[in-house]
């Protein structure tokens, strides 16, 4: 039998028994919910100053509170703060030093909640710090993509589809892409940080509480937009923080997405970018490797974020209402997430404006590739060939070009017109890839005065944040 440690005396009075020594290890928090403690402070100076407003504290308690919890607040700052296992979790330790510093009108501070809404708080308060945070290193990643794709908006590569060459696109285009998952992603958090921000606080264990506290104050006091409406669902709702997760799972989807692009282009096979050598790391055995390992670390993370997900989705899945132990569950992975998101993005943000692009290499693999085939279809249309003949005469072209290895643009005009009577000398205007790449001019495609307005329009909104 494992020795015992003294119960937690915030609840100890039901027991008969001090707490196994083992189960008091597995089942507290604090080795990794201290680091909410100072969300938890705030909930805390909130919650006293609404008792102090509805008579249920004193003036002078509320000040003993107060001065307590700073103190408290400084002294885990400066590593000061001794944490205990016994007591569970973030809110007991903090409490057990308050009382030991302000002796019994500590306890009072507890009056009118529960840990369950006190938990609740907490982690909203926290999630809603960490998604501004992330936010703004989102923000950071899109000006770093609109500053690199300005400098690119005329440099020539080719578009894929199963990553077989084409149609010609730039890389300005190609990066304002990115910029547009990342806007996706950016609204989705947006929203995630609206529906979080309601307190919980005042909801108690699941019922409320008798005591007639001011809900909407502390939900003031906090920067909530006000409180949450049902008892029941305040303490037991998680589901902000499977919205984060959601949101980060697509995130970092897109970060990978991007990564394995940036991992292709760096190679000698395709030779497209140069990563600054502060992004990469080097081989033990092989001294002329030069290794993506940012793009490959975060392309690994996306697997970590989306298992987190995936937790808190089965985490919640069979939970009856209200609060259950099963939600102690829930603060890692979101930890985590929120880390890997924060970490990822910072990286990227970092790496991607100093970026150098071949564009030879993109040039040439572009013109190396049939890549303006579709743009000869397109000009027998306008011919008056039918599209799918148009099709079929090309992809004989194409065929030819293959087999003597040359693009569409190398071939002359008699050798053209053997394929089709409607080609004219004006056909090269269009198989050039300048001609290719402007030819496409509206909204969303590939002209660079296309994507010139893209970037304009996009720095507008990002500077409207």
């Amino acid at each position: 039998m494992s020795k015992t440690k003294e119960t937690n005396q915030s609840w100890g009075g039901r027991f008969s028994e001090p707490v196994d020594a083992f189960v008091a290890r597995f089942t507290a928090s604090v080795g990794f919910d201290q680091r909410l403690y100072r969300q938890d402070i705030r909930g805390s100076l909130a919650h006293a100053r609404m008792l102090a407003r509805t008579g249920i504290l004193s003036d002078r308690e509320l000040n003993s509170i107060v001065q307590g919890l700073i103190e408290i607040e400084k002294a885990i700052e400066d590593g000061d703060f001794v944490w205990s296992e016994a007591l569970e979790d973030v809110h007991m330790n903090i409490e057990a030093r308050l009382t030991d510093k302000i002796g019994i009108t500590g306890k009072k501070l507890h009056t009118g909640r529960s840990r369950n809404d006190q938990v609740a708080t907490d982690i909203r308060l926290w999630l809603r710090d960490e998604i501004d945070v992330i936010a703004d290193e989102l923000t950071r990643l899109q000006a770093g993509i609109l500053e690199l794709a300005e400098k690119h908006v005329d440099t020539i590569m080719p578009g894929f589809t199963h990553l077989q060459t084409a149609q010609p696109v730039t890389f300005g285009h190609h990066l304002m892409a990115w910029y547009e998952m990342l806007d996706r992603d950016f609204g989705r958090l947006a929203d995630c940080r609206k529906r979080l921000n309601r307190s919980p606080l005042g909801a108690a264990a699941l019922a409320g509480t008798t005591y007639p506290i001011d809900r909407h104050f502390t939900a003031g006091e906090l920067d909530f937009d006000g409180p949450t409406r049902n008892s029941l669902d305040s303490v037991s709702d998680r589901d902000f923080a499977i919205e984060f997760c959601a949101f980060a799972s697509v995130l970092m989807t897109h970060l990978s997405r991007a990564s394995e692009e940036l991992i292709l282009w760096a190679s000698a096979q395709f030779n497209f970018i140069d990563l600054p050598d502060r992004f990469c790391t080097g081989s033990s055995i092989m001294p002329q490797k030069k290794n993506p390992d940012v793009p490959e670390l975060v392309r690994g993370k996306t697997g970590r974020v989306n298992g987190h997900l995936i937790a808190l989705l089965t985490l919640m899945k069979s939970q009856p209402l209200a609060y259950n132990k099963d939600n102690q569950e829930d603060k890692e992975p979101l930890f985590d997430t929120v880390d890997t998101v924060r970490d990822s993005l910072r990286a990227f943000a970092d790496m991607i404006p100093a970026i150098q692009a071949n564009k030879a290499a993109m040039r040439e693999a572009a013109r190396r590739g049939f890549s303006t085939a579709t743009d000869l279809a397109d000009y027998l249309v306008r011919r008056g060939l039918p599209f799918r003949d148009a099709h079929e005469v090309v992809g004989s072209a194409v065929a030819f070009g293959v087999k003597q290895q040359r693009d569409l643009a190398e071939m002359s005009l008699d050798e053209l017109q053997t394929f089709s009577p409607q080609i004219e000398a004006d056909v090269f205007e269009v198989l050039t890839l300048e001609g290719s790449v402007a030819a496409r001019n509206h909204i969303g495609g590939t002209a660079p005065e296309q994507v010139r307005t893209a970037i304009t329009e996009a720095r507008e909104h990002l500077s409207g944040r």
